[in-house]
Order: structure tokens, then C-alpha cells, then sequence
């Protein structure tokens, strides 16, 4: 892995990080966390396509 997210994270801190998630919330609570972190992403990009169509919507130059 190149970077991840342009952090500069290697192996070895993802390792860690993986780790540290695991003791913090177990293995029973990860799946939930996952789940609702995707449904907040899904929401943010419906989010951002519903802004992104009223601005085209109102964008007075594409009406001439």
C-alpha cells in the first residue's frame, strides 16, 4: 500500500490502528460500526448529488 488516503500510512501503523479498534469496541461491535458508517457515507453522497442537482436546477445561466 502506496498511502492510504494520502496519510502516508504504512503497514505497520495500520497494524496498529486495526489493533487499538479491536481492543477499543471487540470483535461483536466492529460489524455495527461498519454498518453505520456506511449508511452515513450513502447519506452524505445522496446529500451531496440533491445539492449538487438544485444548483443546476437553479443555475441561470443553463436556462438561456
Amino acid at each position: 500500500m502506496k498511502n492510504l488516503l494520502f496519510l502516508n500510512l504504512g503497514t505497520g501503523e495500520i497494524i496498529v490502528i486495526v489493533l487499538v479498534v479491536l481492543l477499543l469496541f471487540g470483535g461483536k461491535k466492529i460489524p455495527e460500526l461498519m454498518h453505520g458508517l456506511g449508511k452515513g457515507v450513502r447519506s452524505f453522497k445522496e446529500g451531496m448529488k440533491d445539492a449538487g442537482d438544485q444548483l443546476k436546477d437553479s443555475d441561470p445561466e443553463e436556462k438561456k
